[in-house]
């Protein structure tokens, strides 16, 4: 009897001991604007985790967070939630140009604090949630707190991030993603496959569940950290992992500070994500004042003859270069209403490996044959802008020396956009440190990450924006810098004049619902010599001509290139039409409908203006589309100029086939469009009344 009664009060005490932990861990929960989404943050056995909801299923597992310091015990295990804060948000800001004019920003907010459950110290964080209707947005915020500071001035070595994505039913969740930690930076053809198979990416990475609903993980507000790349350790389990300094630690901080925003961008369909604004949303408001002198256009360039063997960047007789050609071009912009003339190859150092020799480029001595204060007063009188160009082939001390007498050249000769440049291998990035010693970054470590913005807020100081090419991933910062007016992050244009393989058919149809969910890129579309090497080549533009006009609406971006050579536009002038009138600065945007890889429609409203474009293009498969024309203004009439694929247009065969008609179209009608094997269509509707 005396046995039994000590097995009972044992089994009560056990039971006692679990109620205990089970009533001691809390699970708190914040819900979207409209309820659809709803985000839960837990510190179930200590661990803290969350899990996503989308209109009642799971489209992000349970999940874990988390910080490790190098020095002092991190936030990893033994904590415990002991406060939070729930707040709303619903505002309206302007941007001062972008695919919209006003941006709403609705969002629900918990602050949710975590501390340690042992007592042996007070160490805590905040993880700092906002859930909007698109989707949601997470980060860590770590104060001042005497713990994890001793002996260190305020300084804190983050060795990893916890942070993992889960997302369920891995092997039927369809991936379009690009490997991370490679020598080819951003620059890679997109793979198309299910995630059990993916395994290091970069982000934006977009998903597409066995139920249809689109998902797409990135960060917003990237700023003295280093870049998210995802990792796919357990099947489905995505873990952040940051890209390291040469030494291997990932992030050197100081206390207080909060990371990037972790963001997960949730829609019902593949266009619901193009339709999206969190990125945007969770970045800080411009902190630049007034940015009237930020101006979007098209511009033309002395470029893509560098890229099909009729110039050279390098001195010599195919300099491309040369005053005379910068003026052909600016009397070129300045007839057709072009704002500026890029040219590249201008500055002493191209001559010989300059892909390996950037320690010798010069940011202000320019080659014999290229006067610059002569073209800068021709382009004045023409009112067309010389766009200056620094390429640093990723020796970034040389570029950071100079950067400041650079800017201040092209600030005396009225220069108001720099494209920038980092061409070298990833991990190659040349960094001298503080004694003199070589080391090797990331594109998109840390230490770079600083290095681009650095570009940015010195061009800030002279009203000049940036154009970066080999760039950091965006992550919205042109909300908070809107003179990083664009960047590049992508595979480009130039594939097709040199690489192996160029673009595919395919290319442009994943670009919208993964690279271009981060931001604006210089693709540099409107190539009218679609086979410079003749059609059979292996390098040629794998699209129709009216697909090429297409790009003007489809990849976004304030700054459109005019990339081809002007000889070119001169024998398609009726097609040219389409690209002399296209804005690049609008007052709304809407992505009407698309499948990821397979085809995309979007539709543009001019700012300061009642006309509408449109865009709409395919894959390698023809593709018939019915577009309801609701977006057009209730009441008005409009003249639809539409550029179209020939009947017998392919991409393959026949790329310049093209009808160019027009026809009177208004809110509620229909429109049918006939696309061809990677074909497209370009149409300004013109309101007449």
């Amino acid at each position: 009897m005396t046995m039994n009664l000590t097995l009972v009060r044992r089994s009560i005490l056990l039971c006692s001991a679990l109620l205990s932990l089970n009533l001691s861990a809390e699970t708190l929960k914040v819900a979207s604007p409209d309820g659809n989404i709803v985000f839960q943050v837990n510190d179930d056995n200590g661990l803290p985790g969350y899990h996503i909801a989308f209109r009642g299923k799971e489209v992000i597992s349970p999940s874990a967070l988390g910080l490790e310091f190098k020095e002092v015990e991190g936030f990893v295990r033994d904590l415990k939630i002991t406060d939070h804060k729930k707040t709303q948000q619903d505002t309206t800001w302007e941007q001062p140009w972008g695919e919209r004019r006003l941006v709403r920003d609705q969002h629900n907010e918990l602050a949710v604090t975590f501390a340690r459950a042992d007592k042996k110290s007070s160490n805590h964080f905040t993880l700092r949630v906002r859930v909007f209707n698109d989707g949601v947005g997470f980060r860590y915020e770590v104060p001042q707190q005497k713990k994890l500071a001793d002996n260190r001035q305020g300084k804190i070595d983050i060795i990893d991030e916890k942070t993992t994505f889960s997302l369920p039913a891995p092997e039927q969740t369809k991936t379009w993603w690009i490997p991370s930690r490679g020598w080819n930076r951003y620059e890679y053809l997109y793979n198309t496959t299910m995630l059990d198979v993916v395994d290091r990416v970069h982000t934006p990475v977009t998903f597409k569940s066995p139920t249809g609903v689109h998902v797409s993980i990135h960060e917003a507000a990237l700023v003295d950290y280093a870049s998210m790349t995802l990792d796919q350790q357990r099947n489905g389990v995505l873990k952040a992992d940051l890209t390291p300094w040469s030494d291997g630690i990932r992030v050197k901080t100081q206390l207080p500070f909060k990371t990037p925003w972790r963001t997960i961008q949730i829609a019902a369909n593949a266009t619901g994500l193009l339709n999206s604004d969190l990125i945007l949303n969770l970045n800080e408001p411009n902190k630049l004042g007034d940015v009237s002198w930020v101006e979007p256009g098209k511009y033309v360039g002395i470029w893509w003859g560098m890229h099909v063997g009729t110039a050279t960047w390098g001195s010599g007789e195919k300099h491309g270069a040369t005053t005379a050609e910068t003026k052909r071009h600016m009397d070129f912009a300045a007839q057709h209403g072009f704002s500026g003339v890029l040219v590249e190859g201008w500055n002493i150092g191209w001559d010989g490996d300059w892909y390996a020799n950037g320690d010798i480029f010069s940011f202000t001595e320019p080659y014999p044959d290229f006067n610059l204060p002569e073209i800068a007063a021709y382009g004045k009188s023409k009112g067309v802008r010389l766009i200056g160009h620094h390429e640093t082939s990723g020796a970034v001390t040389n570029y950071k020396n100079q950067m400041a007498d650079a800017f201040d050249l092209y600030q005396q000769h009225n220069v108001a956009q720099v494209k920038t440049g980092y061409v070298a291998d990833g991990g190659k990035i040349k960094r001298i440190d503080e004694q003199g010693i070589v080391r090797n970054e990331w594109h998109d470590g840390q230490f770079m990450v600083g290095e681009y913005l650095r570009s940015v807020t010195e061009a800030a100081k002279r009203k000049i924006s940036i154009n970066t090419h080999e760039p950091i991933k965006d992550t919205g910062l042109r909300r908070t810098y809107p003179n990083w007016i664009a960047r590049e992050g992508a595979r480009g244009q130039e594939y097709n004049a040199w690489g192996s393989p160029p673009n595919s058919a395919e290319h442009t149809a994943i670009l919208p619902f993964t690279r271009m969910l981060s931001g604006p890129m210089d693709y540099t579309p409107g190539i009218f010599d679609l086979a410079p090497y003749g059609l059979d080549a292996e390098n040629r533009v794998r699209s129709t001509l009216a697909k090429e006009l297409s790009l003007y609406v489809v990849l976004y971006s304030p700054i459109q290139m005019v990339a081809d050579l002007l000889e070119n536009y001169e024998k398609h002038a009726d097609a040219f039409q389409f690209i002399r009138d296209v804005p690049t600065d609008w007052e709304e945007s809407r992505a009407l409908a698309g499948e990821v890889g397979d085809y995309v429609v979007f539709a543009r409203k001019e700012r300061g203006g009642e006309d509408w474009y449109l865009g709409a293009l395919t894959d390698e498969d023809a593709r018939k589309l019915s577009v309801s024309l609701d977006f057009l203004s209730p009441g008005k009439n409009y003249e639809a100029q539409i550029y179209r694929d020939g009947p017998d247009a392919d991409w393959k065969t026949n790329p310049y086939a093209m009808v160019i008609e027009k026809k009177n179209m208004k809110h509620g009608d229909t429109l049918q469009l006939s696309l061809a094997t990677s074909g497209g269509a370009a149409i300004r509707f013109k309101a007449l009344d």
